[in-house]
């Protein structure tokens, strides 16, 4: 009887295990085919609807726009450039089809159609972009200075205001966080008055931060860019001058520019330095291709308080006379947090883009800025706006 009881239970044993190693078999079987089934491609989301073209590769900071092609977050459906190596190394480097280069601006909008033209040429060409563009009703996004002179400015105006387009002005910097909540602070009157604003753009120099031949030869032309460090540079200052005195023009500008680098860069200034005077405040502008590191800060004084925006994230706070507070900006939202949507946005909105960073507005008061430092340089005296 008792090994009756043993031999069933040896029995129901061997059962149980041959069951369980089925099913750690079957387990193990559907784990397998599981892992290996293919995921399903993630699908990138357009940054815009809009039909893109671009006029000029020779600017550097054509890699962005041309990155979010790469990476299926933009629509292009047409670039202008007459230069067939500088185009061959962008079709080459971005995959980019051979239907959307063209010779000639006028001929590749009335082909494609844009929606928009975002500029990537030189700043003295930033007018021809216009010309073409506005009489067809082509709204023109161009990379910061708007113009290299005051007068093609007042024409580039002109135009844009008389076919109703919108004319507008990228800089990297409206895209960063730390400067809006500077700005938020100050619309809040958290800080008091301003009383001054200091503002530091520059870095080694474009050939020694390793800046594109094609971008440099006319960055360092005085006819191509206006100027050197003063118009690559001190246009940053003037555009974020403007934006915190909401728009108000200042009443003089006295500049000092030097010229550090004979051998580098023989035609232009690398170090500017300009005092922009309001009414009730003052704006200390300072930039330069002759610093040991590169730095793109905003300072802000005011009656009960002061502001640092160290980078793009970073600022400190210090209000009264309580310590001084370090935190981190929160991120930008969407449309304000890049060019494109926010383009998007402007060109369908007539609302919208009126008096910011960006528009023609404001701008116009940066090329008067930037102009009125020339005259004091090469005069030698205070300039009264």
């Amino acid at each position: 009887m008792r090994n009756s009881i043993i031999k069933t239970a040896r029995l129901i044993f061997c059962a149980l295990f041959i069951s369980c190693a089925f099913f750690q078999a079957a387990v193990g079987q559907t784990t397998s085919v599981v892992k290996t089934l293919p995921l399903a491609p993630v699908q990138p989301v357009l940054l815009s609807t809009q039909k893109l073209a671009i006029a000029g590769l020779s600017h550097d900071h054509v890699h962005n726009i041309l990155g979010d092609y790469r990476n299926g977050k933009v629509l292009i459906v047409g670039i202008a450039e007459g230069d067939k190596q500088l185009r061959a190394r962008y079709q080459k480097q971005y995959n980019l089809p051979d239907s959307i280069f063209f010779d000639d601006l006028k001929k590749m909008v009335t082909t494609k159609k844009p929606d928009v033209v975002l500029g990537y040429n030189p700043v003295a060409k930033h007018i021809d972009i216009v010309e073409v563009c506005a009489p067809l009703g082509i709204s023109v996004m161009v990379e910061k200075p708007l113009a290299a002179t005051l007068a093609q400015a007042n024409r580039m105006e002109f135009l844009a205001l008389k076919y109703y387009i919108k004319l507008l002005t990228n800089y990297e910097t409206t895209w960063y966080p730390s400067y809006q909540h500077v700005y938020d602070m100050v619309a809040q009157d958290s800080i008091g008055q301003i009383r001054k604003m200091v503002v530091h753009d520059g870095h080694q120099g474009p050939k020694e931060i390793g800046c594109s031949k094609d971008f440099t030869n006319w960055l360092t032309d005085p006819e191509m860019n206006g100027a050197g460090a003063l118009n690559d540079f001190g246009c940053y200052g003037a555009d974020l001058m403007t934006w915190l005195m909401n728009g108000q023009k200042p009443v003089a500008v006295t500049a000092v520019a030097r010229h550090f680098k004979l051998k580098t860069y023989p035609k232009v200034d690398d170090d500017a330095t300009i005092i922009v005077e309001y009414p009730t405040a003052t704006g200390i502008i300072e930039a330069s291709w002759n610093w040991p590191f590169s730095i793109k800060d905003l300072e802000v004084f005011g009656d009960e308080g002061y502001m640092h925006a160290l980078d793009k994230d970073t600022v400190i706070t210090r209000l009264n006379n309580l310590p001084a507070v370090k935190s981190v900006a929160a991120p930008l939202l969407t449309p304000n947090d890049h060019p494109i949507p926010y383009l998007q946005v402007v060109v369908k909105n007539r609302l919208k883009g009126i008096t910011d960073r960006s528009s023609l507005k404001y701008n116009m008061i940066v090329m008067q800025i930037l102009d009125a430092a020339k005259r004091s340089i090469a005069e030698g005296k205070r300039i009264v706006l």
